[in-house]
């Protein structure tokens, strides 16, 4: 009796393809890859490959767990069910924030470069971005992937260009040029800053690879999430090698590493620009400020978008204000977006008019959250996998457990070392952690609301309540249970009653919002709910008891109280899980039930899930 989840085809697989290649490029390649070459020399593309082995390992086990376990709300959701509530919060709440304050870094970078050409108030021209990209997400989804699309193609495209015509000018195709790799020893040779710089450039050069689990996400929008997450992880493999190893090995073979040195001002050539002025091509700048406003305007387009469905699904799953699950008639999250753009704004009002206190100290507090979130992956999968049967392993992490391990233990590592270089790393890996601190408050403080909230007033029944005897059931995940059933056909035996079924539409316990995106969750939590309710008001029926029923609030303790005031039963009947299954539990739906009712409150306990939620 279980229904196949379908999601509408919102992202095409040419549009999640791209969004694959195109996602861990970014500005910090085409600007802060001069930075890495100038502090650890020739050897810089070692330290590009380093980094890019650990991105690589944190996406294989998220491919791991995405084709095993698919779920809209991806590392989170491994996190929570791995970890406890907890974990699950924290990566939510983290990743989230880490996006919105990229998402005003951007729309100021942007604007940055914009000014190169128009000279516009660097405020005005970051609204205005984004707001162009805020509009983008609010049409549809496919209107996201296709802006994408094209914003991750020039990029693939120019670094493709740069590969070829450097590859050409290096062994010696270029007119009036002889194939010469003096470069990588002749100035102080292969490792100028000693060896161990290399792994150091890793704490920098982590950070800019930053984007690769986007189409874990995005996949969930797609026709065929499992193959999507699949095959984005495989190839990020070559994506890493072509466009982080390949482009900085050419790039320290063309020119110097010594011509990246920082200025008196502190700043930092632009490696591409340089290379091309090097091989004579005219307009170098104009055309590489234009595909670095381009990767600034895909990872503004793309970090709204991962903002608003990571705000979505902490909704879903009562972690954030309720409102945020709403989405509109073309299956967009619009309050979710509409939140994260509006913290997007006020970061880029921050870094208008207070660059070197608010906004530097949001910065400094987002600077290794990803790595914060990477590493509760690893930890994740590595639970994960020993719970898992080895028949839902389709794609399998490499050598485990030795390599999940060890790619844990790097990215403590990393941590290690931000702390140990001191000045503006340990200062970002300090307020990190105190961001994540905030994080487990909230969350403290979420259990404390959820569970001392008044969400409704009891409704005592009058002294002499008139037979038949009226049962209010209230379930979900049980309903369709034998333990339920059983307990009703009970209560139906002592004397004559009358059932009155609720089965709050709710996407989490239907087990909709871990199989369908904002696109249509509202429509396939209604279809799931109100089939649940029809079986069970059918068995019912078919033993000649007297049921009716009604779906009810998403929040149970809502759906109780409504029908509490319209029913009037004298007996509340509620079915879940066992306490370590069970959402409800976490939010002590019995106990309140108890506690606010003068009526007898019976407490089903099934040990199994209705048939759909195992099929």
């Amino acid at each position: 009796m279980g229904e196949t989840p379908a999601l509408k085809k919102a992202l095409s697989q040419r549009q999640l393809t791209m969004i694959a290649i195109g996602g861990v490029i970014g500005a910090g390649l085409f600007v802060g890859s001069g930075v890495v070459i100038g502090a650890t020399g020739p050897g810089s593309f070692i330290t590009y490959a380093l980094a890019g082995v650990l991105v690589i390992m944190v996406m294989r086990m998220l491919a791991e767990m995405a084709v095993a376990n698919p779920s809209t709300g991806s590392f989170a959701d491994y996190a929570r069910n791995s970890l406890g509530n907890w974990a699950g919060f924290s990566v939510g709440w983290l990743y989230w924030y880490f996006w919105v304050i990229v998402v005003g870094f951007e729309a100021i970078a942007g604007a940055k470069i914009i000014q190169f050409w128009v000279d516009v108030p660097i405020w005005l021209t970051a609204l205005l971005l984004l707001i162009a990209m805020t509009a983008t997400n609010l049409f549809s989804v496919s209107s996201f992937g296709e802006f994408e699309y094209w914003f991750a193609g020039i990029k693939v495209a120019a670094i493709l260009a740069f590969i070829g015509l450097g590859a050409l000018f290096v062994f010696g195709l270029w007119p009036n040029k002889d194939m010469d790799f003096s470069n990588l020893t002749s100035h102080g040779g292969f490792f100028p800053m000693g060896a161990m710089a290399v792994t150091v450039g890793v704490v920098t050069v982590i950070f800019s690879m930053v984007g690769a689990e986007i189409a874990t996400i995005a996949a969930a929008e797609s026709a065929d999430p499992e193959r999507a997450v699949a095959k984005a992880a495989n190839s990020v493999i070559m994506r890493i090698a072509i466009f982080f190893v390949g482009s900085s090995f050419l790039i320290t073979t063309i020119l110097p590493w010594d011509h990246f040195k920082k200025d008196a001002a502190g700043n930092v050539a632009s490696p591409f620009v340089s290379v091309f002025t090097e091989m004579g091509i005219p307009y170098a700048d104009h055309i590489m400020n234009a595909v670095v406003l381009t990767a600034v305007l895909s990872c503004l387009n793309s970090g709204m978008y991962t903002a608003s469905r990571m705000l979505f699904v902490l909704a879903a799953r009562r972690e954030a204000p309720p409102q945020l699950v709403a989405v509109t008639r073309r299956g967009v999250p619009a309050p979710a977006i509409l939140t994260s753009s509006v913290i997007g704004f006020l970061c880029v009002i921050a870094a208008a008019f207070w660059p070197d206190t608010i906004f530097a100290f949001l910065l400094n507090s987002s600077g290794a959250v990803i790595l914060f979130v990477y590493l509760l992956i690893c930890i994740s999968q590595i639970v994960l996998r020993y719970r898992t049967s080895p028949d839902q392993l389709k794609v399998k992490m490499w050598l485990f457990p030795v390599l999940s391990i060890l790619t844990a233990a790097a990215i403590f590592g990393i941590l290690i070392q931000m702390y140990v270089q001191g000045g503006d790393n340990r200062k970002a890996l300090t307020l990190s952690v105190a961001s994540w601190v905030v994080v487990i408050l909230l969350f403290l403080a979420n259990r404390w609301f959820i569970g001392h909230r008044p969400e409704a007033a009891g409704v005592a029944p009058s002294a002499g309540a008139a037979h038949p005897h009226r049962v209010l059931v209230l379930a979900n995940e049980t309903v369709e249970s034998n333990e339920l059933l059983d307990e009703l056909r009970r209560i139906g035996a002592d004397r004559d009653a009358l059932y009155q079924v609720v089965v709050p539409a709710s996407p989490i316990d239907t087990g909709v919002a871990a199989t369908h995106g904002p696109l249509d969750i509202s429509e396939a939590t209604t279809r799931a709910a109100q089939r649940r309710l029809d079986q069970t008001l059918s068995t019912l029926r078919s033993e000649q008891l007297q049921a009716d029923g009604e779906l009810g609030d998403y929040r149970p303790l809502r759906a109780l109280a409504h029908a509490v005031e319209t029913f009037r039963p004298d007996q509340i009947v509620i079915s879940t899980l066992p306490p370590e299954d069970s959402v409800w539990h976490r939010f002590e739906v019995v106990d309140r039930a108890r506690a606010d009712y003068q009526i007898p409150v019976t407490h089903v306990v099934s040990r199994t899930r209705t048939q759909e939620q195992v099929s």
